[in-house]
């Protein structure tokens, strides 16, 4: 029986609302585009702690942040967790690896199970980067997306053809400083980025705690970012509007032109296994680590449990068994990936990955009605007041009708977070009439059965996923990473502690 390969493309801080599959305002992705009309496009994606390292770690793993112990980009993954990787590598495929791997580059942080792996040093650079493998490192000449993206055709190239493999192809753009290539310098021209519906929006009814982030494209996004400084006519509160639309347009500019890099080569890679003859059995993914704030509510980056932040693309090309034109509308996280991974792939996942916290969605691809399926996604972030952006620390609960945020105001000794103590506060979003989340009605008396319905619904998800309700600065914290080798050794003990507490 012949065995599904896998190609897995992440980006990093891809905003679904940046791809014209998903309906996007502000340009045009017609490759990406294409694996939608070949295959299925997923509706209802969302990361559970929305920063790269910890969702990279959650999708390797298929667990939580506070089971692979990457709460925050200061922690490291906790070794003795399997991932997905691992298990197809000991099932007979070839593995490999090439981009971002930002979970650190040494002894056990180093990538491990892939066949081959070139990485980048911590978030890597654009052009010419340095790289990264068992050998060493040296610097490669080029554009990152593109050297990538080599790398991955030349392995399909040079790979033996009688085994199965799985591959990772992940991005550097479009992340923070975006820088794009000279062949896509020239699109978007100024003042042609139309700004969202939420661009000004006055935060009055968000907790404090939101409200004091360092998120704003008009006072916290600076001259590294813009490569260039404010005009002096812009400059000072009375201007304020004015300087957030004149950053907009160069922040958006820059931005979406290294996703048309992205696209280019993702166009690329399907060209290229099509020529080959492995399209029909191989699983192309496309997604990025987390959602992006472009302009929404008038803030850039992410963190934020707000949609535009929680939401994550996701694309998925399988003629074998995906129809094309398939939409999946079921709430996903991703957790879930490497449990559908491994069930693509023909392998038992509790058996193979023990730890696994999530579900294989596989079935709703096939169009398939899954009676139990959870009807809601939970949410933490864990770096609390961080020393960059300030985003306060906070767990939820996104339904398809609403959404429940707890800021709970504390940093648990998390690596990263700040100590300082916030008020508890707490938001909360009607989706039906609100699908913008503008109106915070936590407090609004008809809004009281509601909320109570979901904290309840909150307590039963964090009991499920064995994660520690907040009770006030005495609640246990987590022992996080790093992790050494000895760890390895007590993957039993581990195991056991993780399936009493799920």
């Amino acid at each position: 029986m012949t065995r599904t390969n896998i190609i897995f493309v992440m980006s990093d801080d891809h905003a679904a609302h940046a791809i014209s599959a998903y309906g996007s305002r502000v340009n045009h992705t017609p490759h990406l585009d294409r694996m939608a009309t070949e295959g299925a496009r997923l509706d209802a994606v969302y990361c559970t702690n929305a920063i790269c390292s910890p969702s990279r770690a959650s999708i390797l793993t298929g667990t939580y942040s506070h089971v692979n112990g990457v709460s925050s980009i200061w922690t490291q993954m906790d070794y003795r967790v399997p991932t997905f990787i691992d298990v197809l590598k000991e099932n007979g495929y070839s593995t490999s690896l090439f981009g971002k791997w930002h979970l650190g580059e040494e002894g056990v942080s180093a990538p491990r199970s892939f066949d081959d792996w070139k990485v980048f040093p911590g978030q890597g650079d654009y052009i010419d980067p340095e790289m990264i493998d068992e050998d060493g490192s040296r610097v490669v000449e080029g554009y990152a997306t593109d050297i990538v993206t080599d790398m991955a055709i030349d392995w399909l190239d040079e790979r033996q053809d009688d085994e199965p493999f799985c591959m990772l192809v992940h991005h550097k753009a479009p992340h923070r400083p975006w820088v794009p290539d000279e062949k896509h310098q020239h699109l978007y021209d100024d003042g042609s980025i139309p700004e969202p519906e939420t661009f000004f929006d006055d935060h009055a009814s968000r907790s404090r705690a939101v409200q004091g982030v360092h998120m704003s494209i008009a006072d916290d996004m600076g001259a590294d970012d813009l490569k260039t400084e404010v005009p002096e006519h812009l400059r000072g509160p009375e201007n304020r509007r004015a300087r957030m639309s004149w950053k907009y347009q160069i922040y958006m500019r820059d931005y979406l032109q290294c996703i048309q890099s992205i696209d280019d080569n993702v166009g690329r890679l399907l060209d290229h296994l099509d020529e080959k003859g492995l399209s029909e059995n191989t699983l192309v993914v496309y997604t990025s680590d987390q959602g992006f704030f472009l302009g929404d509510h008038g803030w850039f980056d992410k963190r934020l449990m707000l949609d535009p932040s929680l939401q994550m693309p996701m694309l998925m090309r399988w003629p074998a068994e995906i129809e094309a034109g398939t939409r999946c509308e079921g709430i996903i996280t991703n957790v879930d990936f490497a449990a559908t991974f491994l069930d693509v792939c023909g392998v038992d996942v509790d058996q193979a990955l023990p730890t696994n916290q999530g579900r294989s969605f596989r079935p709703l691809l096939r169009g398939e009605e899954v009676e139990d399926w959870p009807d809601a996604a939970y949410y933490r972030y864990w770096e609390h007041d961080d020393p960059i952006h300030a985003a306060p620390a906070h767990y939820g609960i996104r339904t398809r009708e609403f959404k429940l945020i707890h800021y709970y105001g504390a940093g648990l000794g998390v690596p990263g977070a700040s100590e300082r103590l916030f008020e508890s506060e707490w938001e909360l979003y009607d989706l039906r009439q609100d699908p913008d989340e503008m109106r915070n009605v936590a407090d609004d008396p008809e809004y009281a059965e509601i909320r109570g319905e979901l904290e309840v619904k909150l307590d039963e998800y964090q009991r499920h996923y064995g994660d520690e309700k907040y009770r006030g600065p005495d609640t246990p914290r987590p022992e996080w990473g790093p992790h050494d080798a000895a760890a390895l050794e007590n993957i039993e003990d581990y195991v056991e502690n993780i399936r009493a507490t799920s």
